[in-house]
């Protein structure tokens, strides 16, 4: 019999750094673009924490969310899982997270996770300090954190949602019917329009080295963040350098026939005071350059093309290529000598 053991120690970080000049890094987004994010991330950084939007609708989150007015946990288990350890412990404990049950009745298709998350929820009455538990018994390599402690609704302009009235502008509502619209997405907004951020959020991109924000989908999980007022103030106001890591490809529904240079030029008409300081793409998902060299030039940023999708051919984030990416980009703007 297999006995499973909790990694105690810290991870081993192949940069070479001590753990106590490490970088510390706060990852935005959701879904399975911010897992593959904090999956490259936790190879470099045991500081590292991940901000994680909380307007998921659909699926098991959205069930829970109807029926008990919490918070959707999907994205937050997704987030705890990427950040397990590599050991028999952590990638024991990120299956079971992930684990779906399959059966007939009410319980069919709920995630382990997410009835593990709302149950400590209810317990301690505490979001942050449930997310922190859940981290504690994973052995996750960083921390967990919802952008906002009520739940979200997405809310966009939509040109052609229906394929029958392809010129009108429809309001569309609710994240997973955003995310596979066939129209035009145009913007997007949250309800409550003006949601107050977890103040740990907050703190955390105002104390970071780096903010890394994406890949993910676009509407629907990386710009929610920049319509939280006081998460928006910090990301302008924080010292840490800024990276934007664009995705491998274009999302069906959401960023159909999106060029790299659009995504860029959509992010900055919903938030145009924020600038970057570098935009991270693969190399073989950018036809024009020139284009997208432009398009980050208005955002502040300098473009940083590196291979970092899987060998495979699918549209999928490789960690250790991510990694390598991330820990470069690091080296070459970050700060002369240790870090703090």
């Amino acid at each position: 019999m297999k006995v499973y053991r909790r990694r105690t120690a810290g991870p081993v970080l192949r940069t070479g750094r001590k753990r106590g000049a490490q970088p510390k890094v706060v990852a935005l987004g959701g879904g399975m673009g911010l897992s593959a994010s904090l999956a490259a991330l936790r190879r470099i950084t045991g500081d590292l924490t991940a901000v994680v939007t909380v307007a998921d609708d659909g699926g098991s989150s959205g069930r829970l969310r109807d029926e008990l007015g919490v918070l959707p946990p999907g994205d937050l288990r997704k987030a705890l899982a990427a950040l397990c350890g590599d050991d028999d412990w952590g990638q024991t404990w990120s299956r079971v997270i992930q684990h779906r049950f399959q059966s007939k009745g009410d319980l069919h298709e709920h995630a382990v996770g997410n009835l593990l998350i709302v149950a400590l929820w209810e317990q301690l009455g505490d979001h942050v300090q449930a997310l922190d538990l859940v981290g504690k018994l994973l052995g996750a390599q960083g921390r967990v954190l919802p952008m906002s402690a009520v739940p979200l609704e997405l809310e966009a302009l939509v040109r052609g949602h229906d394929p029958a009235r392809p010129d009108d502008v429809d309001t569309v509502r609710g994240q997973a019917t955003v995310a596979l619209t066939p129209g035009e997405v145009l913007s997007v907004q949250l309800v409550p329009h003006d949601p107050p951020a977890v103040p740990e959020a907050v703190a955390a991109v105002l104390d970071a080295d780096w903010v890394v924000l994406g890949p993910g989908s676009w509407f629907s999980s990386v710009i929610p963040h920049l319509m939280v007022p006081e998460l928006l103030d910090a990301l302008i106001e924080t010292k840490a350098r800024k990276v934007l890591s664009l995705n491998l490809a274009p999302q069906p529904g959401e960023t159909d026939g999106f060029s790299p240079q659009r995504h860029l030029e959509v992010l900055g008409r919903h938030a145009p005071k924020l600038a970057f300081d570098v935009v991270l793409a693969d190399e073989a998902a950018v036809p024009d350059r020139g284009s997208l060299t432009d398009a980050a030039k208005r955002l502040g940023a300098e473009v940083e093309l590196a291979p970092v999708a899987r060998p495979d051919g699918s549209p999928k984030h490789d960690p250790e290529l991510l990694a390598a990416a991330y820990d470069r980009i690091f080296r070459m703007h970050g700060r002369i000598g240790p870090w703090r």
